[in-house]
C-alpha cells in the first residue's frame, strides 16, 4: 500500500540538501577533484572521476528503487519507466562499444548497476553477430522495437544518431503515457515536466538532427514525440525552416521561458546555439520540477518534481567535476550549471 506521507516527509527532508544556488556556486570554486569528491561524498574514497560519477549514478538510481518500492499503480509504473532511462543510457554505451568494436571490458566501468529487473545481458549484446541481432538483445520490449524501426533507416545512412535517438523517442513516448494514467491533481501538476522533457528531445532533433547533422526532415520527423506541446504540423513546420533561431523561435513560448534574442545569438553558429538553446530548455524543467514539488507537497507529484531536482543536481555535480579534471576557470564551470544564468564558459 502507499505511504506517500512517508515518502513525502522524507524527500521534503532530502530536498533542502540539493546542491543548488550557493551552494552551488561554492562547488564551482573548487580547485581539485579530491577535494570536490571528498564533499560530496565525505565517506567513499574515489578512485577518480569514473569512480565519482558512477557512484553519484548509484545513489540516484538507489533513490528512485527505494522510492518505487513504496508505491503500487499508476505512481509505480511511471517511477519504474524512469528507471527505464537508465537502460537505455546502458544500451547507448553498447551501442557505440558495438559499432566500433571496443571490447565489453573497456566499457565496464561505463554501464550503471542498474537492479536486476532493468539490467542488460551485456556479454549477449557484446556477443551479437549483427545489429539485428543485437537489436533483439535488448530486453525492454518499446525500446527494441523503436530501435527495429530504425535498422532500415541505418542501413541507408549509417549515423550512430538515429539509434539514440530512437532509445530517446522510445523513452520519451513510455514516459508521456504512462503521466496520461495519472489521475486528478497528479496528472495536472506531472504533464508539464513530462511535456517539456519531451519538447527538450523534439526541438533537438531539429537542432542537431537538422541543423547540425544535415539529416533529412523525412528521416527525422520519425524520431518526432507526438502529445506534447509542439504539435506535429509546428514540428514539420520546424524542418522546413531554414535556419535554427527561425526553427526554434517558431515554438520558444511552449519550451522556454525566456526571450532567445537576449542572447546575442548568430547564425551559422549552430552547435553553440543548439548549446544555448538546450540548456535554456532545461531550465525551464528545472523551474516546473521546482513547481511539481511545492504544489504537490504531499502527493505522487511532490515525488515526481523531487526526483527531477535530483537528476538536475546529478547533471550539475558531474559537469562541475569534468570542469575541474579540465582545469576550467570556476566562473566558466558555473556558466554550465542549471539554471543557466547565461553567463559565458567553454563547453564542459
Amino acid at each position: 500500500m502507499d505511504d506517500l506521507d512517508y515518502l513525502a516527509a522524507r524527500i521534503h527532508a532530502r530536498r533542502s540538501r540539493i546542491a543548488e544556488a550557493e551552494r552551488l556556486d561554492g562547488l564551482c570554486r573548487i580547485r581539485s577533484l579530491e577535494e570536490f569528491f571528498r564533499i560530496i561524498f565525505p565517506e567513499s574514497h574515489m578512485k577518480g572521476i569514473v569512480d565519482f560519477q558512477r557512484q553519484l549514478m548509484n545513489e540516484l538510481i538507489n533513490e528512485l528503487f527505494t522510492v518505487r518500492a513504496c508505491l503500487t499503480g499508476p505512481g509505480a509504473d511511471i517511477l519504474d519507466w524512469m528507471l527505464v532511462r537508465f537502460q537505455a543510457e546502458n544500451v547507448k554505451v553498447m551501442i557505440r562499444a558495438y559499432l566500433t568494436k571496443t571490447p565489453l571490458e573497456e566499457i565496464q566501468d561505463y554501464l550503471i548497476p542498474l537492479p536486476i529487473e532493468f539490467s542488460l545481458n551485456a556479454q549477449d549484446l557484446a556477443n551479437a553477430e549483427s545489429f539485428e541481432d543485437f537489436v533483439r538483445f535488448v530486453p525492454m520490449k518499446l525500446l527494441r522495437e523503436s530501435l527495429e524501426k530504425t535498422l532500415e533507416i541505418y542501413r541507408e545512412n549509417p549515423q550512430p544518431f538515429f539509434f539514440e535517438g530512437a532509445l530517446d523517442c522510445a523513452y520519451c513516448k513510455g514516459l508521456i503515457e504512462r503521466a496520461e494514467h495519472l489521475f486528478g491533481e497528479d496528472r495536472t501538476c506531472i504533464r508539464p515536466m513530462v511535456y517539456q522533457e519531451a519538447d527538450i528531445f523534439n526541438i533537438m532533433l531539429v537542432a542537431r538532427g537538422k541543423f547540425y547533422y544535415g539529416l533529412s526532415p523525412k528521416e527525422l520527423q520519425l524520431f518526432y514525440v507526438p502529445g506534447t506541446r509542439i504539435s506535429h504540423a509546428q514540428f514539420l513546420a520546424m524542418m522546413s525552416d531554414t535556419d535554427l533561431l527561425t526553427s526554434i523561435y517558431r515554438v520558444s513560448d511552449r519550451v522556454l521561458d525566456v526571450d532567445l534574442s537576449q542572447f546575442g545569438l548568430k547564425e551559422g553558429l549552430i552547435d553553440d546555439g543548439a548549446s544555448v538553446i538546450e540548456r535554456l530548455a532545461w531550465n525551464r524543467f528545472f523551474r516546473l520540477s521546482n513547481l511539481t514539488f511545492r504544489k504537490s507537497h504531499m502527493g505522487l507529484a511532490a515525488i515526481i518534481g523531487y526526483m527531477g531536482l535530483r537528476r538536475i543536481e546529478a547533471t550539475n555535480l558531474i559537469r562541475i567535476s569534468e570542469g575541474i579534471r579540465m582545469e576550467m576557470p570556476s566562473e566558466a564551470i558555473r556558466g554550465y550549471m542549471i539554471p543557466w544564468t547565461g553567463r559565458e564558459g567553454k563547453h564542459v
